[in-house]
């Protein structure tokens, strides 16, 4: 048996879907974030805060039967605790797991760096449930896990020489954060040890317009530092901004000289234009 909670509520045997009403729904996911048998009394509290004790408690009864007519048992329900049956496998647990074996850099994670593990790094928890604050706190938490992941994830893939899947979980890292200059900052370096400057230069390019369009940043010296020089000339790597804090380069400048009807000018003398001073 399975229970997915990443990207949306799923509970399968075999792969087929199993019913299940949605207060047993909530009692069930809340199980198995927390992962470990809780008391009735915590249970009811949290899931239904802003009713009496009474009416929590029944509503955690209520909760229990529905959950037992899905012809399954999936809740270990003593007298005074509950927890989700250990025979269900919860795919947000697996994802933490390799989360966390991704972030360890002194372990080995060739077996984990696959398009499972980017899949699941990519999905948020249960994203159309927040209206209870105990989803919103499991939420935020996975959330900044997957970035972290993520971002260790490409780091080890293009460590690896493994450029394309690097850029695909740098992708995910930006898409799910555009505002956060590290995972920009990964998938830039993806792009440069595949050899692909004018690609790090154009995720450069749509951190900075974000960064400014929404914070009034500028990108730190950190990520500017990685930006390739180009025969542009100025700026930070070679790259030139308007707006970006300082003068452009001023360009060189020659002398023009006109000279009267039927002189020769002297050997080198520009004589294309009239007398005055043109950028060069």
């Amino acid at each position: 048996m399975t229970l997915r909670l990443l990207k949306s509520f799923a509970l399968s045997v075999d792969q087929k879907r199993v019913p299940i009403s949605s207060s047993a729904q909530r009692l069930l996911a809340f199980l198995a974030l927390q992962n470990m048998p809780r008391s009735r009394t915590y249970v009811a509290g949290m899931l239904w805060p802003d009713v009496t004790a009474s009416r929590a408690n029944a509503n955690l009864r209520s909760s229990l039967w529905r959950a037992t007519r899905t012809g399954h048992q999936v809740i270990d329900a003593s007298t005074q605790e509950l927890a989700i049956c250990k025979h269900i496998d919860v795919d947000i647990h697996v994802a933490a797991t390799h989360a966390h074996r991704l972030l360890d850099m002194s372990r080995p994670c060739d077996d984990i760096l696959t398009t499972r593990t980017r899949e699941d790094l990519s999905a948020d928890l249960l994203p159309e449930w927040s209206e209870n604050e105990w989803v919103l706190i499991e939420q935020e938490q996975y959330h900044e896990l997957r970035l972290y992941a993520l971002e260790a994830m490409t780091e080890r893939l293009t460590t690896a020489g493994r450029h394309g899947e690097a850029v695909a979980a740098g992708l995910a890292a930006v898409r799910a954060e555009p505002l956060r200059e590290s995972a920009h900052r990964v998938l830039m370096n993806a792009h440069l040890a595949a050899g692909n400057r004018g690609a790090a230069l154009r995720q450069y390019e749509q951190c900075r317009r974000v960064l400014i369009e929404e914070l009034g940043l500028e990108p730190s010296q950190t990520l500017r530092n990685l930006v390739p020089a180009h025969s542009g000339g100025g700026g930070v790597g070679g790259a030139t901004h308007s707006g970006g804090g300082g003068a452009a380069p001023e360009l060189p400048t020659r002398r023009i000289v006109c000279h009267p009807a039927g002189e020769v000018p002297a050997q080198g003398t520009d004589t294309s234009a009239p007398a005055g001073t043109v950028p060069a």
